[in-house]
């Protein structure tokens, strides 16, 4: 039997918890699941090297989850991520794969949110604690998290958070948990940091490194050779040939991301910027659009896009080839997860061909080139976005759920389920994707109706 085929129930796992994971769906592990699980349900540190997507999240959290009391309400298990939408993401399949347990709270504490709502949860208690370094030292500093009881400490995307200059901020966090705690590590790729960082407070890990390359099926890469002056322009052409649904631009610059914004814009293609200076509430609002479908292109730098998990990705564009292999393997690795087809594609000026170079040792095969001329779309038409996103005045606070708004647009307003997308709810407001062609007779409909028995207010969002 390999790898990839061991059923969960070859485990120790409790009897509860396999009945979870069966309703999920979890019926046989990853490899880097079949690889993890044993080693992190042993006890034992353990540093994993694997892409993702490749059900990394479970390889931690069933570990931690297994050694939890859930009789007592005091934190014993923390997760590091270096971006709140990571966090929020890794703290949503934590609270899905603990269903199995009763009472099991996990909170979310992370930069960008008001840290006032966040000291009075931890006061109420917690078992399991996802945050951003920076936010955890500012509860640890102020009193309001303590982690004493803490018997596993887990870093997710630990080459993102070293990147992000967050290392001394994971040797204080870590400094502040018992010595005698599990450290699982998890990584796309294996930067020199990643064992210095070790090096500080691991206690002899296990090493494991799977899945760390994506198969060449489920992506499609191919690169173009262009002149330096072409480059925005190429952009333009990829996007109307091929004329994706969603694509992630990677700039190795915020002057080049502000330049190809402004041309995309030009030629009525639908983007977001994703940029460092942007405040969380623009930060997130673009992210939001993005995974709503409501924008065609995220452009970003690798920097700003960091840590971020986007389903059904169609495509990923290297405008600018990074001199980091490692780097190209993770920005590519965004696209055709799971079973999904995706494609990459890649931007090659005469001076980064030393880059295509290193990429192509690193891949250990040939490249596949192609003729940015030789692309001639249809049709000039503007590239619009499959659907657009409403925003729902009312959210968590007035006790809404994702299910109350899709039943407010089937059931009250009449629309097919076919036609409604991705539903967030936050604290104070909800936003919705739907339809493009039903955007404007969806707010006429709703504007003014009912949601889990209150009258709102809808609105589209704009830019």
């Amino acid at each position: 039997m390999t790898t990839n085929t061991l059923p969960f129930d070859t485990l120790p796992l409790a009897a509860a918890t396999l009945a979870n994971l069966r309703t999920l769906g979890f019926d046989t592990m990853t490899p880097v699941q079949a690889a993890a699980l044993p080693v992190a349900l042993a006890g034992r540190d353990l540093i994993a090297q694997a892409r993702t997507g490749s059900g990394k999240t479970a390889a931690f959290a069933l570990p931690l989850l297994a050694r939890l009391n859930a009789r007592w309400f005091s934190p014993q298990a923390v997760v590091l991520c270096p971006t709140r939408e990571l966090a929020d993401q890794v703290a949503k399949e934590v609270r899905r794969l603990a269903r199995g347990t009763d009472n099991i709270k996990v909170l979310t504490l992370c930069g960008g949110s008001k840290i006032g709502p966040q000291v009075d949860s931890l006061a109420h208690g917690a078992h399991v604690v996802v945050g951003t370094p920076g936010r955890i030292l500012d509860h640890l500093d102020r009193g309001s998290l303590d982690l004493r009881g803490v018997n596993t400490l887990a870093l997710d995307e630990a080459d993102r958070m070293l990147d992000m200059g967050f290392i001394d901020d994971i040797a204080a966090v870590a400094r502040r948990c018992p010595a005698t705690r599990q450290t699982l590590l998890f990584s796309a790729t294996f930067p020199e940091g990643i064992e210095r960082l070790a090096a500080q407070f691991m206690r002899q890990p296990e090493r494991i490194a799977v899945d760390t390359q994506h198969a060449g099926h489920t992506i499609r890469q191919t690169f173009f050779d262009i002149e330096e002056a072409q480059r925005l322009d190429a952009v333009v052409r990829l996007l109307r040939y091929h004329r994706p649904a969603s694509a992630l631009a990677f700039c190795n610059t915020r002057r080049r991301c502000r330049e190809l914004s402004a041309v995309l814009a030009d030629a009525g293609i639908a983007a977001v910027e994703l940029s460092g200076d942007l405040e969380q509430r623009d930060r997130d609002r673009a992210l939001l659009r993005f995974a709503h479908r409501s924008v065609s292109v995220l452009v970003g730098t690798d920097v700003a896009a960091r840590g971020l998990d986007i389903a059904g990705l169609d495509a990923v564009i290297s405008v600018d080839l990074t001199p980091d292999p490692d780097v190209h393997v993770h920005r590519v690795g965004r696209t055709g997860r799971g079973d999904a087809e995706g494609q990459a594609w890649s931007l090659v000026a005469p001076f980064e061909k030393v880059r295509a170079g290193r990429i192509e040792a690193a891949l250990g095969r040939p490249l596949a080139w192609a003729d940015i001329d030789a692309l001639s779309p249809a049709s000039d038409a503007p590239l619009v976005p499959p659907m657009e996103t409403l925003q729902i005045l009312g959210g968590r606070k007035e006790k809404i759920r994702p299910g109350d708004v899709l039943g407010a647009l089937t059931a009250y307003a009449g629309f097919a389920r076919e036609q409604i997308g991705r539903i967030d709810v936050t604290d104070y407001l909800t936003y919705v994707a739907v339809d493009r062609n039903i955007a404007q007779e969806a707010v006429l409909r709703l504007d003014g109706g009912m949601v889990k028995g209150r009258y709102v207010k809808v609105k589209r969002l704009e830019e």
